[in-house]
């Protein structure tokens, strides 16, 4: 029951990655067409050899043979072409489709809640949109759209056998099951290994991405050979895993491929005693033993497959997972904008503790109840651990609070959608975070289509322009991750640019002036009074 339940799932999960091939079904129909006629194609070239060694070297028509000659000559030209259409189809559908994947999860990984990176890391999440969707591919282009060729030339190859002398058919059927046998007991094992195998790729990955991103601290404690060896030890872990799998299939492929070459032999010997016994002609036989090493590309292709299934199977049911996870933050059903005209922030009743989804844990607020007029400048003051930047995170909503309510002008932010929410609010954090780009690409994310002059105009009311000018390649300058080729306070004046191009209805600092000298602080606050008024 349960290998049948497996199995049911398995076949739900194939379907669900087919899906994506759906608005790409006249492609598929092409190269359907491709693989028919190739292999009708490829099937006349044995019968045309056996006809002429038949119909020439038998009767010594020379005319005869010299049109044989000339229609197996069409029928490679023929058959060449069908072939590079049917790859060329099979590949573009298998890049299209991964690509549309990787859209679509990184699309899926951008609507979900705060509380999903607050308990996944960054690299785990890199790993399911690089490596898995990879993994994915794979199957996809080597296996699953090869499948309808693959069966088609089996079929075929099996119905011409089958014309040509039926016992050789009776033996197929008595036979391949064990080839089926095969690869069912091998297909198991690396379903589990390559799941495995994933897993220990995300840890990698975590381990690369963490000792890269925070060279600072690396160096600032002398821990280089201490991530080295964190780095060794999960490239190791990996390797005897990666080594494990490799056995598992250099055992299928030979057993595999022992068992195909053993049913040809017996084809062979099969089709020996039916010429002995005067059932088969010469080009008969010729014919048949071309048929039969036909048949080798095909079983191969499926065992092949049946083991790429299953490899993939793991990073399938990975990004599955990841794509059955539901936001903790929705916009409710009947979810409006936020209307322009804007009023107080109403927090009434406020309570929020963090946790799994926010549903467990010691509350970090506590019944909050808070007015802040429209037009005026609250601080909220308190020691470090207080909440006031889970404050800053409920009345932005990228959390739910567990009860109570927040309102602007009336409007409960639960009733209103989250991007008009957020269209509203600029927030200038305490740490700032640049993208790796210009600095202009950094000011524009403000507001993604405006002007150079509009830059400009940001960067001047900010106290940013006479550093940016000085910079060497001005606005085009690159910033580096994370904003590391500018200091503290250069970071945050752009972050406050960045602020000013928005012109948001609420302005939200969170300690932005906390970390700096007194020169960048006098900047930073000359640059706020503008950008609150």
């Amino acid at each position: 029951m349960r290998s049948r339940s497996h199995n049911t799932k398995h076949l739900s999960d194939l379907r669900r990655f087919l899906a994506f091939a759906r608005p790409y079904r006249v492609r598929f129909a092409l190269a359907l067409v491709c693989i028919i006629v190739g292999g009708v194609l490829h099937f006349l070239f044995p019968y045309l050899i056996g006809v002429l060694i038949d119909g020439v070297f038998s009767n010594q028509r020379t005319a005869y043979g010299n049109n044989t000659i000339l229609l197996l000559i069409a029928v490679i030209v023929g058959g060449a072409v069908a072939d590079f259409l049917r790859a060329y189809q099979t590949s573009y559908l298998s890049e299209r489709i991964v690509s549309d994947l990787r859209e679509h999860l990184y699309d899926h990984v951008q609507s979900l809640s705060m509380s999903y990176y607050d308990e996944h890391r960054t690299g785990e999440v890199m790993s399911h949109i690089s490596n898995d969707a990879a993994v994915v591919q794979s199957t996809l282009s080597s296996g699953i759209l090869n499948f309808p060729q693959h069966i088609f030339t089996l079929t075929l190859g099996v119905v011409m056998i089958f014309l040509t002398d039926w016992h050789l058919s009776l033996y197929l059927a008595c036979v391949l099951p064990l080839l089926i046998a095969v690869s069912l007991a091998f297909g198991g094992p690396l379903r589990r290994l390559s799941r495995k195998i994933q897993e220990q790729f995300s840890a990698w990955l975590v381990v690369v991405e963490e000792g890269l991103s925070y060279q600072r601290i690396v160096r600032a404690f002398g821990r280089n050979k201490y991530e080295v060896g964190r780095f060794t030890k999960t490239v190791e872990t990996y390797f005897q895993t990666i080594t494990r799998r490799a056995r598992v299939e250099a055992s299928f492929d030979a057993v595999i491929t022992m068992t195909i070459f053993a049913i040809l032999a017996g084809l062979f010997w099969v089709g020996g005693r039916e010429i002995m016994l005067g059932r088969l002609t010469t080009g008969g036989l010729v014919s048949f033993i071309v048929y039969g090493t036909f048949l080798i590309s095909p079983l191969m292709g499926l065992s092949r497959l049946y083991i790429a299934l299953q490899t993939s199977l793991g990073a399938g049911e990975r990004i599955l997972a990841l794509l059955e996870i539901t936001p903790a933050v929705k916009d409710a059903p009947g979810a409006y904008e936020l209307p322009n005209n804007l009023g107080a922030i109403e927090i009434t009743d406020l309570t929020f503790s963090y946790g799994r989804d926010g549903a467990a844990g010691r509350p970090v607020l506590r019944n909050i109840n808070l007015t802040i007029p429209q037009g005026k400048m609250v601080a909220v003051v308190g020691p470090s651990g207080a909440g006031k930047t889970t404050l800053i995170n409920l009345i932005a909503r990228f959390y739910e609070q567990q009860s109570g309510t927040i309102a602007i002008a009336g409007h409960s932010i639960a009733d209103i959608t989250q991007d008009s929410l957020r269209m509203a609010l600029a927030v200038v954090p305490q740490d700032t975070v640049l993208f790796n780009g210009t600095v202009r690409e950094n000011i524009a994310y403000g507001k993604l289509d405006a002007s150079q002059e509009e830059i400009v105009a940001a960067a001047h009311a900010a106290n940013a322009h006479d550093f940016i000018s000085q910079l060497p390649d001005g606005y085009e300058t690159m910033v580096g991750e994370r904003g590391v080729k500018l200091s503290g306070g250069q970071r945050q004046r752009i972050a406050i640019a960045r602020a000013i191009l928005k012109n948001p209805h609420f302005l939200i600092l969170d300690e932005a002036t906390s970390s700096l000298d007194n020169e960048s602080e006098r900047l930073v606050q000359d640059a706020l009074e503008r950008l609150m008024k």
